[in-house]
């Protein structure tokens, strides 16, 4: 709920860290730059067990790299996710992942 309390920050650490590892291993790796989770929200009713996070991730268009392929993306994180299943110690909604330009 508080950005600025420990909890917040050693699991907003543990968030970026995994995202990190898997778009490293992406497609983008060359020219992946990191992930910054920016919130985490409790589901419906406040279930906990279902907290949301926002999380921004970005790369940079060198004039070598190819375009950013989406469809393709999505496909690998999907595939290093069970299905967007999990990621770490962490279940996922399979419906969760949202892949823009």
């Amino acid at each position: 709920e508080k950005p600025d309390s420990a909890k917040f920050r050693a699991t907003q650490k543990v968030m970026n860290m995994l995202l990190d590892r898997l778009l490293k291993d992406s497609s983008i790796g060359p020219v992946f730059q990191g992930c910054e989770t920016t919130d985490f929200r409790y589901g419906p009713g406040s279930d906990r067990d279902q907290t949301r996070v926002d999380a921004v991730c970005t790369y940079s268009k060198e004039p070598w790299a190819a375009p950013l392929d989406r469809v393709g993306l999505y496909h690998q994180v999907s595939n290093k996710t069970r299905g967007i299943t999990q990621l770490g110690p962490y279940s996922l909604d399979k419906d969760s992942l949202y892949v823009n330009g």
